[in-house]
């Protein structure tokens, strides 16, 4: 068994690769161009959440102007028999909500117990950067946009489902405006999800030679665990052919969520496969929501490959808290 492998090993000699693993679905890509109901470029980095028991997907697609917008796609096991809504869900409205001229983005979802809502965070596309907007939802028919919550260049966030001290939380990823300058994960607090401040970094990307030294950004919405809030997220490295996303892992403090109680040093999947080395672009792979079926312990990370397709990686939720409980966390390099 893994615990017998791991319980005699020094914490770091422990390996995610060697004893854990974060597997593909043997039908991978599950959702791609050719089989929407309409005529699109890509189709990639969905939302997840469970709604009416069933798995929802909010895709980002993509079409032949390059402009995204997002669309449901639903399925009762999560990995088979989707049904893909014939239009989109939440098109770009430029006339009322000129932020989003040039499209909406990577969106993530988490349900609001306390407002008995759903809040969708995604990157409005505008034509003096890509900033951080906010919808509202009960059904997933009827959306209502609350407009930017954070000004230009910012992206990659999510809302805690809960409040912290009668505060909302969000994390986010400002992009410094200096392109050699690196770009980190931020938290920021709001009463109201309107007005925010106190302002700070969580998650740095790291130095030199690791696998996320550019860059940094959340991945799938927070994921609230007894140990902490499961953080994947994604971290770029440059390389000479460009650059290559990976995921990899962190937990946050479950009632003070700027405290990160462990970060692993190992990315958990990266490209591998062909609809992940090649597409519109190369050696991606972004995940924007994840769902974990806490009976049988099976987490599920949507993601988009190649920003082309998305991808489904399956993993138990006990080995990757076995794993963060096995290794030694280095705070010098949050």
């Amino acid at each position: 068994m893994i615990r017998e492998k791991t319980k005699n090993m020094s914490k770091k000699q422990v390996c995610f690769h060697q004893f854990y693993s974060v597997k593909r679905y043997e039908k991978n890509p599950i959702l791609t161009p050719e089989i929407w109901p309409y005529r699109v470029s890509a189709v990639f980095n969905p939302a997840a959440i469970v709604f009416n028991n069933e798995t929802l997907l909010l895709v980002r697609v993509e079409d032949y102007r390059g402009f995204s917008h997002l669309t449901i796609a639903r399925s009762k096991d999560g990995k088979t028999d989707w049904r893909i809504s014939p239009s989109p869900a939440l098109e770009p409205d430029p006339v009322n909500h000129p932020e989003e001229e040039w499209g909406i983005e990577d969106p993530r979802i988490v349900r609001l117990d306390e407002k008995n809502e759903y809040a969708i965070t995604y990157t409005a596309f505008s034509k003096y950067g890509p900033l951080v907007s906010l919808a509202t939802t009960k059904d997933f028919e009827k959306f209502i946009r609350h407009g930017p919550i954070m000004p230009p260049d910012d992206k990659d966030a999510s809302l805690f489902p809960r409040k912290f001290k009668d505060r909302w939380a969000l994390l986010h990823r400002p992009i410094p405006a200096y392109i050699e300058s690196k770009a980190h994960i931020w938290i920021s607090y709001s009463p109201d999800l309107k007005y925010w401040g106190n302002h700070s970094i969580v998650l740095k990307a790291r130095e030199q030679g690791w696998w996320d030294a550019f860059k940094v950004g959340l991945g799938s919405q927070p994921i609230e665990l007894d140990d902490g809030w499961l953080i994947i997220y994604h971290g770029v490295k440059t390389t000479s052919s460009g650059g290559i996303y990976r995921l990899g892992l962190a937990l946050l403090d479950l009632n003070d969520p700027h405290k990160v109680l462990w970060r692993g040093d190992e990315w958990i999947f990266g490209p591998q496969e062909e609809y992940e080395h090649m597409g519109n672009v190369s050696d991606v792979t972004f995940t924007c929501g994840a769902i974990l079926d806490r009976e049988s312990r099976e987490l599920r990370i949507y993601y988009g490959a190649a920003d082309t397709c998305v991808g489904l990686a399956i993993a138990n939720i006990d080995e990757i808290l076995e794993y963060i409980r096995a290794c030694i966390f280095d705070k010098t390099v949050i």
